[in-house]
């Protein structure tokens, strides 16, 4: 069972992507022109998608894969290209929207079913791999280790994720951030050290059995994640 902390979080990531931002989003997420500072977020998005499916096998055929806050799609038809059976979740249903719209013809192998709700409802099954990017960065370090244990609990082989890193530039990024109009503000981000995080994870009931591998952090301009892949002990 989710918090409260975390459906109230929930709540305003909905609203934030599916009704204030979803120009900016729509315009950041295609090949239409942007502003210099965007265009350093779009390049740090790039740059975290090539490194997440870096971590998943070349071939994909005949597993199935969560994308969990899929967004436009990008990663989902990625997978899919390798041969993945992807089902791609969003809480927004107009950035499903735009997956769907935007959905090319030659996925090979592979299939994407687009769905609008929860990433972590059990509904959606059991998977080989699990991928969320840039999600959980939104939400506190003990609601983010619950939602990796719920993930890992109906997942095979590896759980990817992102974080954000706490780090001096996003501190001071995070505080400009809040001198905004708050109808202009993106849900707000909760810096973790990889340290705290680390020991969340190895004491967190719910994750007993996986173990940190490989992190990578990506760094451009006004975008800045760290990547980490959970595997089985």
């Amino acid at each position: 069972m989710t918090s409260a902390t975390y459906r109230e979080r929930l709540s305003r990531v909905e609203t934030y992507f599916d009704r204030t931002a979803v120009e900016a989003w729509s315009r950041l997420t295609s090949d239409a022109p942007v502003g210099r500072i965007r265009a350093t977020v779009r390049a740090g998005r790039d740059a975290m998608r090539a490194t997440l499916l870096s971590r998943l096998p070349a071939d994909l055929t005949g597993r199935r894969l969560l994308d969990a806050g899929c967004g436009t799609g990008s990663l989902a038809v990625e997978a899919a290209r390798r041969g993945a059976e992807v089902l791609a979740v969003d809480v927004s249903p107009t950035l499903v929207g735009l997956a769907r719209e935007r959905l090319p013809r030659d996925l090979g192998a592979g299939s994407i079913d687009f769905r609008v709700g929860d990433m972590l409802d059990p509904a959606f099954g059991r998977f080989d791999h699990a991928v969320t990017m840039d999600c959980l960065i939104h939400y506190r370090l003990s609601d983010t280790l619950d939602a990796l244990a719920a993930l890992a609990e109906r997942t095979e082989t590896s759980v990817l994720f992102t974080f954000a890193p706490r780090t001096p530039l996003l501190a001071t990024m995070h505080a400009v951030g809040g001198l905004f109009p708050r109808s202009d503000r993106a849900p707000s981000i909760e810096p973790v050290a990889e340290r705290a995080l680390r020991r969340g994870i190895a004491s967190t009931a719910g994750l007993a059995g996986w173990r940190p591998a490989a992190t990578a952090r990506v760094s451009s301009g006004f975008y800045i994640s760290q990547a980490m892949e959970l595997v089985r002990s």
